[in-house]
């Protein structure tokens, strides 16, 4: 049976969200899904799995919350169930950016539509930010976006508040649009973004996998593969699965040249991670890999992806 993905995430205000936990994960363990989902006050967010009946009923089910009736989702589909188990857990944020007060339910950006996102793009007066971390822009990006280098999305606000130090320094007061996967980082570093005083900053709506879909191949702006959080680790313009595989290690992705670098183990390590590795960390993955070499020769499918769910 054809497993079906959906990742979905929505900013609106959750008092109870806490409360509501229980009933949630006993729903969603009944009708057999797995993968995460986050609650926080914030909103929800999340990527689960499971039969397309399953999934419309965990979806009617999230919108049925009090303020998350507009919850959109992203789907992709799987020949085996790609995740270990279900986990729904509480946070503070539901993309943890770290900057207490930041709130895309009380300030947020301006929304663009795909099909407008190459005419604000090209504007001379526009100032375009890649939100994503570095192992995701190095893959892929729009044509003259600007590439953080951060590590995690907790990075973004130290880096946009240097970032708009050289700007005031200039004298430039451009507009700022930004973008990410799916949407949710690009809407929460707009809240930041606006709260800083800045006036015209947009969006990507729907982010990337939207804008592929969305925008013939002939007019993208688009250069490269885009990372995703799932099985197919990039995806090409037309959202067929890109070159590029998981290193189960540290879970950056891997090009086809990079496969070739000699640091690159399958299911251990590459050139990215290797030495970062502990000799005990490095035994365990390769105790790992064997399980899924084993698996594999039975016709089996071993179900952890990373070795740091094994």
């Amino acid at each position: 049976m054809t497993v079906r993905i959906a990742a979905f995430y929505k900013f609106f205000r959750f008092p109870d969200f806490a409360e509501r936990r229980q009933a949630l994960a006993q729903r969603f363990c009944a009708l057999g899904v797995k993968g995460s989902v986050l609650l926080a006050a914030e909103g929800v967010n999340g990527t689960l799995a499971g039969s397309p009946d399953a999934i419309d009923d965990v979806l009617a089910e999230l919108r049925a919350l009090p303020g998350a009736e507009g919850l959109e989702a992203k789907f992709a589909e799987a020949d085996a169930m790609p995740f270990l188990r279900l986990k729904v857990r509480l946070k503070r944020e539901i993309v943890t950016m770290g900057v207490p007060g930041t709130d895309p339910n009380a300030l947020v950006g301006t929304y663009v539509k795909p099909e407008d996102w190459n005419t604000l793009i090209t504007d001379p007066d526009t100032v375009l930010i890649d939100t994503r971390n570095d192992y995701e822009v190095a893959i892929g990006t729009f044509e003259g976006a600007i590439d953080p280098q951060t590590d995690s999305f907790r990075d973004f606000p130290a880096w946009f508040r240097a970032f708009r130090a050289r700007l005031d320094a200039e004298g430039r007061k451009p507009k700022i649009a930004m973008f990410c996967t799916g949407g949710i980082r690009c809407e929460k570093a707009t809240s930041f973004v606006k709260a800083e005083g800045i006036d015209d900053v947009f969006h990507l709506e729907g982010g990337i996998l939207k804008y592929l879909e969305a925008v013939p191949e002939a007019e993208t702006l688009w250069r490269g593969e885009c990372y995703v959080f799932d099985e197919r680790v990039s995806v090409r313009h037309d959202l067929t699965p890109g070159e590029h595989v998981l290193c189960h290690a540290c879970g950056r992705p891997v090009s086809p040249e990079g496969r070739q670098h000699k640091d690159y183990t399958e299911g251990i390590s590459c050139a990215a991670c290797a030495g970062e590795m502990t000799g005990e960390q490095r035994a365990r993955f390769a105790e790992r890999q064997r399980q899924i070499e084993l698996a594999r020769a039975r016709g089996e499918t071993h179900m952890a992806r990373r070795a740091q769910d094994a």
